[in-house]
C-alpha cells in the first residue's frame, strides 16, 4: 500500500443505538482481515456486554480515547490525533465491506483517501457546508474541490492536529460546532471543510477513489451470493439514512443477514442469540419511532396552544 506500508488498524464508530450494526460490520471485516487490529470508537454509552463480546470472540479492542459523549460522529476525528504515522480506515457501524478494501490505498502517496463523490453545489451545501455563508466568518474559505461521506475514509495520524479544527469546533464533551448553522450537523461537514482547506493550502494530499456503495443508488452485483463467492469489487456498503426498524425491510438486507449469521456462528448458542437480538432490536426501533412521533406531536400541540393564547390576548 502507500509507500509499501499497509493499513495499521480499522476504527469502527459505535454507540448504544447501533450495536447490532457494529456486530455485522466487525464480522464483514474479519472475513477479509482475520488478524488486523480493529478498534471500537465509543462515541457514547455502549450496549451492555458489547465490548467484552467483541473482544472475546472477535479480537476487537477499545480505541485509546477519553470516555464520554462525543456527539454526532465527532468521535471519528480522534484517530487523526493518534500515534503519528499510524495509517487507518474509519467506518461507521452501519457499513460492511464487500472485499479487500484496504487494497484501494495501494501505491497511493496521499495521506488521506476518500470516496470520489459527485454532488451538485446545492446538495454539497446541504449535506456538507455552505462555503458562501462561511465567508462571513472566514473570508478566505473557497468552494470545496471535493466532498465525501465521513462514514468511510482512510487517514494518517499526526498529519493534522486539533488546532486545524479549533476555528470551527469546541473540544468539549460533547463536541460542539462553533457555527452549527453553517454545517451539516456532526463531523461530516467539518471534516470536509478542513480537508478541503488543507489541500488548498498545499499542506496535505487527499486522494479520491470509488469507495462507497450506497444502497439508495442500487446494489446490482453486490448481493450476498457474489460477496460470499469473492466476486464483488471491494467497496464499503453504507446504509446512511436508509435504516428501518426491521433489517429484512432494508435495501441490501441479504448482505446484513449474511454477516449477521457469520457473526453469531462464532458465539455459543448463536442461533438463539440471533433471534433474540433481532426481536429486541426491532421492538426497540418501533418504540423509539413511536416515542419520537409522540414527542413531536406534543411539541406541535404546545406551539399551537401557545399561538392561540397569544391570539386570545391580542
Amino acid at each position: 500500500m502507500s509507500g509499501g506500508r499497509g493499513v495499521d488498524c480499522i476504527y469502527v464508530a459505535a454507540s448504544s443505538r447501533d450495536a447490532r450494526y457494529a456486530r455485522i460490520c466487525v464480522a464483514s471485516l474479519r472475513c477479509c482481515y482475520p488478524e488486523i487490529s480493529i478498534r471500537l470508537l465509543a462515541g457514547g454509552r455502549l450496549e451492555r456486554g458489547l465490548a467484552s463480546e467483541l473482544r472475546h470472540y472477535w479480537g476487537v479492542e477499545f480505541a485509546d480515547i477519553p470516555q464520554g459523549e462525543y456527539g454526532w460522529g465527532f468521535v471519528k476525528l480522534e484517530p487523526l490525533f493518534g500515534q503519528p504515522g499510524e495509517r487507518f480506515l474509519v467506518l461507521d457501524s452501519d457499513t460492511v465491506i464487500t472485499g479487500p478494501v484496504l487494497d484501494l490505498w495501494r501505491a497511493e502517496p496521499a495521506s488521506f483517501l476518500v470516496d470520489d463523490e459527485r454532488q451538485s453545489e446545492a446538495d454539497a451545501k446541504r449535506l456538507y457546508y455552505d462555503w458562501q455563508k462561511l465567508k462571513t466568518t472566514a473570508p478566505d474559505v473557497a468552494p470545496p474541490q471535493f466532498v465525501f461521506n465521513s462514514g468511510q475514509w482512510f487517514g494518517t495520524a499526526g498529519v493534522l492536529n486539533r488546532d486545524d479544527f479549533d476555528p470551527w469546533l469546541e473540544w468539549s464533551l460533547p463536541r460542539r460546532l462553533r457555527h452549527p448553522e453553517l454545517f451539516m450537523p456532526g463531523d461530516q461537514g467539518l471534516l470536509n471543510l478542513v480537508f478541503n482547506e488543507q489541500v488548498r493550502a498545499g499542506r496535505v494530499q487527499v486522494a479520491r477513489t470509488s469507495l462507497l456503495r450506497w444502497p439508495g443508488h442500487g446494489l446490482a452485483g453486490f448481493d450476498a451470493g457474489a460477496v460470499a463467492a469473492g466476486a464483488c469489487p471491494p467497496r464499503v456498503v453504507h446504509w446512511a439514512g436508509l435504516k428501518k426498524a426491521r433489517h429484512q425491510d432494508m435495501l441490501g438486507a441479504d448482505l446484513l443477514a449474511l454477516f449477521e449469521r457469520r457473526y453469531y456462528a462464532q458465539l455459543p448458542g448463536g442461533r438463539g442469540r440471533l433471534i433474540a437480538v433481532a426481536c429486541r432490536d426491532t421492538t426497540r426501533n418501533w418504540v423509539g419511532h413511536a416515542t419520537t412521533v409522540a414527542r413531536l406531536a406534543c411539541r406541535r400541540i404546545r406551539v399551537s396552544a401557545g399561538s392561540r393564547l397569544v391570539d386570545a390576548r391580542e
